[in-house]
């Protein structure tokens, strides 16, 4: 029982960041999204519900899903904050080590998305 409330309040926290990602530069919203639809889906079925039939992040869900993948609006929007803010990061950093923390991350951020397949386009009629 103290598990479901501990997963609840973490599938929260992560909802919640994911929101603020939708405003703040360098917070991704997707994965925090997926990994509060996972904390709901073994905690809370009318959370999970709530999530995965939401009108923003509904669509991330389901897509990761279904095809573990990432459209390539939502790729070109990630990648769009995640240069510019890691390269910020960077150049503001004096420790060279962090630096190139900072740079393999950010490479490695953006090689996973690319490399996530898209889902496939859904015509409307």
């Amino acid at each position: 029982m103290l598990k479901k409330y501990i997963y609840i309040t973490l599938g929260l926290i992560f909802v919640g960041l994911g929101f603020l990602g939708v405003f703040l530069p360098g917070i991704p919203t997707t994965p925090f999204v997926l990994l509060g639809a996972w904390f709901f889906s073994r905690s809370s079925k009318y959370l999970e519900n709530w999530l995965v039939n939401h009108k923003t992040f509904g669509s991330f869900i389901i897509d990761w899903r279904k095809y573990k993948g990432i459209k390539r609006k939502s790729k070109i929007v990630a990648i769009s904050v995640i240069i510019p803010t890691f390269t910020f990061s960077i150049y503001s950093s004096s420790n060279i080590y962090i630096k190139i923390l900072l740079g393999a991350f950010c490479i490695t951020l953006c090689a996973y998305l690319l490399t996530r397949p898209e889902p496939p386009m859904i015509k409307d009629s």
